[in-house]
């Protein structure tokens, strides 16, 4: 069983830059195993529902990146960091939804919690995955069709065809998933934690009720995000002078915090200016959230809500501000 729960748990490492959002100063979330981690600026909160139906959390306070580290209110800087920490805690929620799970396994027997060297070994494997899926990949299979195709030789049609590549696998990667079980339940979470976020942005009262009464798809989903990175990546990869598939490799591994920075940056300057570009920015997430999100049943959504609370509730102590888009 042990074994079992750490595959779950790569799983759904992979699924991080969907579920949840690196923005710093929202309420926001991420879907964790039978659970939902709420973050606010200063607290987050991850509550889990145990196969008994008891639901436990784990709260504490949270340092804004920007805080602590002055270089990360800086344009590009500031993406990095937040997405950083989103990441980091994305992981700790994660392991503590896993070992609550572990726990009930065999009622009598000592419980036991997934090491650090295992969460460690799990997040390089992670990293290694998407550079060899989401990277490797498109451009090998690029750079054979240039072999039997010379005419799509050339910087920007090689980087178009690379990105509708890496766009493919991904969605095809995503639907996947999507058939097993476990992934299903942990869309049905991440609905459950956007009908609550869009209930208290709402200002209306938190409740089961309430927030069922709201849709799954949510603009600021890490799902748009990561949209936005792979069309991003795929212009910038046009321009990029290199010729040799060494060095076009490794500019895509250099380049993969400089994006994700420009990226959050697209997405913060249209949030901001609203319209048309925001719009244009979200809609092919919306439409994917299709997929990442599923309608929750009350249990989950009361779990969701549980989160929401306890985060909410530490908040109050940090002292500081909280802004709801």
């Amino acid at each position: 069983m042990l074994l079992k729960n750490i595959v779950k748990l790569a799983v759904h490492t992979q699924m991080l830059p969907i579920l949840e959002s690196g923005e710093e100063t929202l309420v926001g979330g991420q879907a964790v195993m039978e659970g939902v981690m709420m973050r606010a600026p200063h607290s987050y909160c991850v509550a889990v529902r145990k196969p008994n139906g008891e639901i436990i959390t784990e709260e504490a306070p949270l340092h804004r990146m920007s805080e602590k580290y002055p270089i990360f209110k800086l344009p590009v800087f500031r993406g990095v960091g937040s997405l950083g920490q989103a990441m980091q805690l994305g992981v700790k929620a994660l392991k503590f939804s896993a070992n609550a799970a572990m726990t009930e396994e065999e009622a009598g027997k000592e419980s036991k919690e997934i090491p650090a060297w295992i969460m460690t070994a799990n997040m390089i494997f992670s990293f290694l995955f998407f550079v060899f899926l989401y990277k490797l990949v498109p451009l090998w299979i690029t750079t054979q069709l240039e072999k039997i195709y010379p005419s799509i030789h050339g910087q920007i049609l090689n980087g178009l065809i690379d990105g509708v590549i890496r766009i493919t696998i991904f969605l095809g990667f995503l639907f996947l998933l999507s058939r097993y079980k476990d992934i299903r339940r942990i869309f049905e979470y991440h609905g459950a934690e956007h009908k609550v976020v869009f209930n208290f942005e709402s200002r209306t009262p938190v409740t089961v009720e309430n927030a069922q009464k709201f849709v799954t798809f949510h603009p600021r989903c890490g799902t748009s995000f990561l949209l936005v990175v792979m069309v991003l990546s795929m212009i910038i990869y046009m321009f990029l002078p290199f010729q040799s598939f060494a060095l076009k490799m490794a500019s895509r591994i250099v380049l993969i915090p400089v994006i994700a920075g420009l990226s959050f940056e697209l997405i913060r300057f249209a949030a901001k200016n609203g319209g048309g570009l925001m719009a244009a920015l979200t809609a092919p997430g919306l439409w994917l959230q299709r997929i990442t999100t599923q309608p929750p049943d009350d249990s989950q959504t009361e779990t969701a809500i549980k989160a929401l609370e306890g985060a909410m509730e530490l908040e109050k102590t940090q002292g500081g501000e909280l802004v709801i888009a």
